[in-house]
């Protein structure tokens, strides 16, 4: 029997080894392993201590089921798990459950637990998900130290402390290979602390999020393929990421977007195309810009540069850049509709770009020009043609209006019907080594004709190909030209722009291009307010239920009610229940959740007289918003600002935003090293002035 139990803690450990070092455990490349053959096995030097960070014991809930293994694309949906009824706090009490518990993964007293997620089973593919309970330490040196910095860069500074923190890691193998190698160095360390929390310090995860008590989350990493993820695409995570704020009822979670791809920041490239970020297809909107852009600002940065005119930026770029003008004239022929603007452009690139197949070419353009289901022959509408373009030739590639080529093409080509079903039908198709364009003027709203020479972009096109249904195409273009062509756009129209584009209309290029880079700070509101239906929240028979918030006596007798207060918590009561068991119930929430609330005591109620006896319900009603004034007697971290001092910059900047800043000498008063004209790339000098407090010195010296 001993021997039974202890093949069966092996396989365990070994079945956990395969997730975290797949690499390290496998079959003897240099034998033939037959159908019967028993494979050898290879472990690292390190496998005894680093089984011994691996519980094999679990949960009650997990040991029921055996070693569950969880749909990595379902997982975090209602009832995959557990069904998520509750708050947010009750809903990750319900999840770790049905987790694998960890000990000592994350230092002596950190509870964790590990989820086997399975991504697809042919080839087979596993993720771990981590779950990382970390408390506030009272202890802590110093009580700033405490706050979120994450939160104080969104614009949640305001917010009170929570006693927890919930890490959701999916790591990479080399995060969990350097978590066990320094678990591996301090494990005969006389000091306990040390590598504390490694596995959540660590950089490099796949995917790093975390959630305040309060459900208020950041998203820190998303790592796709392109930064080291094995084989999970950068939207798979974040579905898995959306689908797991959605099931545990977050408030509000924010990230700061520095994606990229290739080098092109995303939050630019789609914000050109589709006028929001790429995380936005996820419904993550502005949160908050640094270097004081607001909402309003970015917005106009967004529709300015998405309505910069291509046939102004053709012209413009033509004389010093001809391959921006072929780029455009490609996809132009490409697409079945005019494209007017910078954002038409990038918006179809980016379309057209989803459809390609990865290596695989398709049919870039069908390269007819007019219909032949007509009442003319194909000999007379292909001379009309011909005609028309001559004309257009003679104009020498200007706009010109619709009745002058008309005109021009009448001194040869009789039948008006012919060239009016001609005119109709040559928009923005391809004759020859020309293409036809069809636009119309915005200012004078007359239809207006002009022909580009494409002869450079398809070098292999016939003189005049007919559209009919039989006609074949003969442009292709794969997914590798595309990028590339999109990666040229964007280095010179949108990063590195020339002189002539600094001036005129186009100088909103370059400032419009700076506003949005310096918004990174998104936020998605997922529950905006706490559901009254069901019974979810509520248990043991406790029914009525009421949203409630809390304010320190020595806030309100300072500032009022004008200071924000903490988000509303759904209390829940027996219906034969007392403002004092209500008062009860208020207290053990709030002090479950906020580290500064840890001994606060319910005093009065806000704008509602009654005694301590009387009965909840017949009082307010269901649902009723209520604010409870109380007192702290642990008056320990009561400053909630987690500032180190005062920031009033020339941008507009009132709040730390997470740019680089420098303090002046004199006054103290913090501003971007950036508005002071110090380069990033420069030390910060050691002694510095700002423009007011140099002003007053000098002034002061010339006194007599």
């Amino acid at each position: 029997m001993e021997g039974f139990m202890f093949f069966k803690q092996f396989m365990q450990i070994v079945n956990h080894l395969q997730i975290y070092f797949p690499s390290t455990i496998c079959v003897n490349p240099s034998s033939s392993i037959s159908k019967d053959a028993t494979p050898y096995l290879f472990f690292p030097t390190s496998f005894k201590k680093m089984s011994s960070y691996l519980d094999l014991g679990g949960c009650r809930k997990r040991r029921r089921g055996g070693e569950r293994v969880f749909k990595f694309k379902t997982f975090g949906e209602n009832g995959c798990p557990v069904e998520f009824d509750g708050s947010f706090r009750d809903n990750v009490k319900a999840l770790v459950e049905y987790g694998h518990l960890e000990i000592n993964l994350c230092g002596n007293g950190v509870f964790s637990w590990s989820f086997q997620l399975e991504v697809h089973r042919h080839p087979p593919l596993h993720v771990v998900l981590f779950i990382v309970e970390e408390q506030i330490q009272a202890s802590s040196s110093s009580s700033t130290n405490l706050h979120c910095k994450h939160c104080q860069y969104v614009g949640w500074g305001h917010h009170m402390m929570c006693n927890k923190k919930y890490h959701f890691l999916l790591p990479s193998k080399d995060t969990v290979a350097a978590c066990f190698n320094c678990d591996e160095t301090s494990f005969d360390d006389p000091n306990p602390e040390k590598g504390k929390f490694n596995l959540v310090e660590l950089k490099g995860h796949i995917l790093h999020g975390v959630f305040h008590s309060n459900g208020f989350g950041h998203l820190l990493c998303v790592n796709g393929v392109e930064m080291g993820s094995d084989q999970l695409a950068g939207y798979q995570l974040m579905e898995f990421w959306d689908r797991l704020c959605t099931g545990l009822q977050a408030r509000k979670v924010s990230l700061n977007d520095t994606s990229k791809k290739r080098g092109m920041e995303l939050r630019l490239l789609y914000g050109v195309a589709y006028a929001h970020p790429w995380f936005g297809r996820w419904g993550y909107k502005f949160g908050r810009g640094c270097y004081g852009i607001n909402q309003p600002i970015y917005q106009k940065a967004i529709e300015a540069i998405q309505g910069i005119p291509l046939c102004l930026l053709n012209h413009h770029l033509s004389i010093s850049n001809n391959d921006v003008s072929v780029i455009f004239s490609r996809y132009q022929a490409l697409s079945d509709h005019s494209m007017v603007t910078l954002g038409d452009l990038f918006h179809f690139m980016l379309e057209l770009r989803s459809r390609l197949p990865k290596e695989n070419s398709i049919d870039s353009c069908n390269p007819a020009t007019v219909e032949t289901n007509c009442r003319w022959s194909p000999k007379r509408v292909e001379a009309a043609t011909r005609v028309i373009v001559e004309a257009l030739k003679n104009a020498e590639f200007r706009w010109v209006s619709r009745q002058e080529v008309r005109d021009a093409a009448r001194a040869y080509i009789g039948d008006t019907g012919l060239l009016d079903f001609v005119l109709k039908s040559l928009g923005n198709h391809i004759v020859g080594n020309y293409l036809v364009r069809r636009c119309l003027n915005p200012v004078t709203k007359v239809l207006e004709y002009c022909l580009e020479d494409i002869s450079t972009v398809f070098p292999n096109s016939e003189a005049l190909i007919i559209n009919n249904s039989k006609a074949k195409p003969r442009c292709k273009i794969t997914k590798v030209q595309l990028m590339k062509d999109i990666a040229y756009l964007y280095k010179h129209i949108l990063k590195d722009q020339k002189p002539t584009l600094s001036t005129g209309v186009f100088s909103a290029i370059p400032m419009a291009t700076r506003i949005i880079l310096d918004t990174k700070f998104l936020v998605k509101e997922y529950t905006e307010e706490l559901s009254m239906k069901g019974n979810s929240n509520c248990s043991n028979g406790k029914t009525f239920k009421l949203l409630c918030t809390v304010i320190s006596r020595s806030d309100e007798i300072d500032e009022g009610l004008k200071k924000p207060l903490p988000p509303y918590e759904c209390v829940c009561l027996k219906e034969n229940a007392t403002f004092d068991e209500l008062k009860q119930e208020v207290e053990k929430n709030f002090r479950e959740v906020y580290w500064r609330l840890r001994s606060f005591v319910v005093e009065t109620i806000v704008n509602l007289s009654v005694k301590g006896l009387d009965l909840v319900m017949g009082s307010v009603e269901m649902g009723q918003k209520l604010v409870f004034i109380g007192s702290n007697e642990d008056q320990i971290g009561m400053d909630d600002g987690g500032g180190s001092g005062i920031v009033d910059c020339l941008c507009g900047a009132k709040e730390d935003d997470g740019e680089r800043l420098i303090s002046c000498d004199i006054c103290e008063v913090w501003q971007h090293t950036r508005c002071v004209r110090i380069p990033n790339n420069e030390e910060i000098p050691h002694v510095f002035l700002c423009k007011q407090c140099e002003e007053k010195i000098v002034f002061l010296s010339s006194l007599p």
